[in-house]
């Protein structure tokens, strides 16, 4: 259990009630559990076998273990060169681990073994050596001010505010290595950059930052002026600080309001449920919900795969572990109330394979949810994607080979939709080291025998024109342009020397050749147009966890970009792109508040107060087992514009609705204008709720909604539906059902930063 927390006033600090919750749930699991499921029991014995057989000098995520044997080692080498080079690795394995004093004490034996041994370091050693004791000095900053004293302000690019270090020892050291390390590598951007965010984190940028390095503040203004949004995590006990994960917001016990689950990449992290109680305030369910037992998992995302009208839920684990990830995913029942079983093996589900990419979707429209697994291929492990069949009986069928997707590369991104508005969802695959695949959906090999019939997609990425890119993450489909078509987006992931030289060449406007995120628009037949320069997409933007989603209701979908990389070296910004009427995209990361630098990971947009705008939960913290940050929760501060959210219900479709399109047609002072979604998760990595929050801008009335149902083919068209209002739509049905749901403030949704002081539950990696 975490120890007392000391104000620096020497006052003995009450622990808080978020702290209290936490003890209390650790402790709850240490006895009954909540008694598991047997198949929840069975899967926990699964994954704590599998963590104790992990060779964690393959897992490069075991950090702590991994210093450990490399001190052990370091005291039995005697040769000098073979000492330095295990040295840079003991050093660099203390950091990742969060012991940066012990790094920092480390490299300074390193600085002495590299004078000793040669009289004069190489260039190569020194500009190691200096970079690694900078970030050294920046992350103790960053664990004596954003994680021990953390406000809203925190992390936030430009640091300024609450953000500013109270404890300054740590950036100072910083400036005065990078000043350095400047002077012998004056090109080094990622130098440069770094010695831009030390100096912010004082309160001194930009005025005392050397002109000659001075990144100017013009370069991280927003494109156009946006309200601020605060994270509110920290008053709802929602800011977890953990390690990366996925995040879902949904419904999960069928009361109306939205419920968050986050998932976390430590092999001994729980998945853990927060109730949603419907006056500003949340519960911990995890134990309650029999979810104790359920570790790891750097994805997830939900489901109804039974039709019973309750989202279940897929956990993906093993994601970037490669050989030693071969970890079965989870798939958990959703038996009402909130409550979960595991039924992964009696489903038909039990598999041992890296991933962290799948998607839901009814490829072959019998009305039932299937499964596509994007998983991660290696030198020497072939791991084939895996594409599941729904059988309507609680189990599923794997067929990728015979359906032509059983593709092989280290796929990190997958997503779905009906590209070619034939009736038929496709599928998208992005992939790292390889071109990207997108899957036509042709239907049945024998058309006489309709769904029975085996399924059959054919690769035309080439003819599409969507391969061009070779290293990318997260991707997405979504109408940018309300023009009835699904465009595609996809964001690079490629940078050289795991450091922000590329981002920083980027803000800066200097030539890179890191992968560039692309924005490709739909031709309506059957290629795409790749528009990422017109529309201010052309950027290097290192996305990890994403989605999309309306944040001012102007009936445009923006989206939100999580960055990073495992390493400790990519101190770069969130990034959110603002949709302007369908046109291009303003990036509005610094004016609302979004430009967070910690590792961040699964990203939901959804109304969590119900008061008619897009909130937005994001997961944060890194890979490295030291590398933890607090979990935000960003209010919308509303905006003047209409809104629309439904809640569809299949009939013949799946009960889900995944791949129902949706038409709002609205009167404006302009004319009618058309507003489209289609029901889905979102992104590829962090889940929004299925029921679908629309914004309508300053429309005047809603003319009608039309919803395409793929089974049947058939458009379902719906009068009498007013703005501003919740409503139930269930297939067929003739008329809109009104959802009285009520709206709420949450407990700490005053646009003010707040301050929290707590500690995490201890580190077990």
């Amino acid at each position: 259990m975490a120890n007392w927390i000391l104000f620096r006033d020497g006052r003995a600090a009450h622990k808080s009630a978020c702290l209290l919750t936490v003890a209390l749930m650790w402790a709850g699991s240490l006895l009954a559990q909540n008694h598991p499921t047997p198949g929840t029991k069975r899967m926990t014995e699964r994954l704590q076998e599998i963590a104790h057989q992990t060779n964690v000098m393959n897992n490069v995520f075991q950090n702590r273990v991994r210093a450990a044997l490399l001190e052990t080692a370091l005291k039995k080498i005697t040769n000098s060169v073979a000492r330095l080079n295990l040295g840079f690795g003991y050093a660099n394995e203390l950091l990742n681990a969060g012991m940066t004093a012990e790094a920092l004490k480390q490299t300074e034996e390193l600085d002495r073994a590299l004078q000793a041994q040669t009289g004069q370091v190489s260039p190569k050693n020194k500009l190691a050596l200096l970079s690694l004791r900078a970030i050294a000095y920046l992350r103790l900053g960053e664990q004596q001010n954003c994680l021990s004293n953390h406000n809203t302000d925190s992390c936030l690019l430009p640091i300024q505010g609450g953000g500013v270090h109270k404890l300054q020892g740590g950036s100072r050291s910083a400036i005065a290595v990078l000043n350095q390390l400047l002077k012998d590598f004056p090109d080094d951007l990622a130098g440069r950059w770094l010695l831009n965010l030390a100096y912010m984190t004082l309160g001194e940028y930009p005025d005392k930052v050397p002109a000659t390095w001075l990144i100017p503040p013009q370069v991280f203004a927003s494109d156009a002026p946006f309200k601020r949004f605060y994270d509110v995590a920290g008053g709802l006990c929602l800011d977890l600080n953990r390690l990366s994960g996925g995040a879902i917001l949904e419904d999960f016990d069928a009361d109306g309001n939205l419920d968050l689950m986050v998932s976390s990449i430590g092999l001994n992290d729980p998945l853990r449920y927060f109730h949603n109680n419907a006056d500003g305030t949340f519960t911990d369910w995890t134990e309650k919900a029999g979810l104790m037992g359920e570790f790891g998992g750097l994805n997830i995302m939900q489901t109804d795969y039974d039709n019973d009208g309750y989202a279940d839920v897929l956990v993906l684990r093993g994601g970037w572990m490669r050989k030693d990830g071969h970890f079965p995913l989870s798939l958990l029942h959703n038996i009402g109330d909130g409550i979960f079983d595991d039924v992964t093996e009696k489903a038909g589900l039990l598999r041992f394979h890296p991933t962290q990419a799948a998607v839901w979707f009814d490829f072959n429209n019998d009305g039932l949810i299937d499964l596509f697994v994007g998983n991660e291929s290696t030198e020497g492990d072939t791991r084939e994607c895996e594409l599941f069949r729904n059988n309507d009986d609680g189990t599923f069928t794997e067929c990728a080979a015979s359906c032509g997707v059983a593709a092989i590369g280290f796929v990190k991104g997958v997503a779905s939709a009906d590209f070619n508005n034939d009736g038929l969802p496709d599928l998208y695959l992005s992939r790292m080291g390889q071109p990207n695949i997108l899957f036509r959906n042709d239907g049945p090999r024998n058309p006489n025998q309709g769904i029975k019939s085996d399924w059959s997609f054919t690769d035309i990425s080439n003819t599409a024109g969507v391969s061009e890119q070779h290293f990318t993450f997260p991707c997405w489909f979504f109408d940018y342009d309300n023009d009835g078509w699904p465009d595609l987006f996809v964001s690079g992931y490629q940078i050289r020397d795991t450091s922000v030289n590329d981002v920083a060449a980027d803000y800066l406007g200097l030539p890179t050749n890191a992968e560039r995120a692309r924005l490709y628009h739909n031709n309506h037949d059957g290629t795409f147009t790749d528009v990422s320069r017109e529309t201010g997409l052309y950027k290097v933007l290192m996305a990890m966890g994403s989605n999309f989603g309306d944040l001012d209701n102007d009936g445009h979908l923006d989206f939100y970009l999580g960055t990073g990389t495992p390493s400790l070296n990519t101190l770069m910004p969130n990034r959110m792109f603002r949709n302007a009427e369908g046109k291009f995209f303003q990036d509005i990361t610094t004016a609302g508040g979004f430009g967070h630098l910690q590792k961040r990971h699964g990203v939901a947009f959804g109304d969590i107060d119900n008061d008619g705008d897009q909130d937005i939960y994001e997961d944060m913290g890194g890979a490295f087992s030291g590398d933890t940050a607090f979990n935000v929760l960003y209010q919308n501060p509303g905006f003047s514009n209409h809104w629309l959210t439904l809640k569809l219900e299949g009939v013949q479709s799946n009960r889900a609705a995944f791949g129902a399109r949706i038409k709002v047609i609205v009167e404006t002072e302009k004319g009618d204008r058309s507003i489209y979604k289609t029901v889905g998760t979102g992104g590829s990595f962090g889940a929004s709720p299925l029921r679908q929050e629309i914004g309508l801008g300053q429309a005047k009335s809603i003319r009608a909604v039309e919803i395409f149902w793929p089974v049947t083919g058939k458009t379902q068209i719906l009068k009498n539906v007013d703005m501003d209002h919740f409503y139930k739509v269930r297939e067929g049905a003739p008329d809109v059902v009104l959802w009285n749901l009520k709206s709420f403030k949450l407990t700490s949704g005053e646009s003010k930063p707040h301050i929290h002081h707590h500690e995490s539950m201890p580190d077990k990696n």
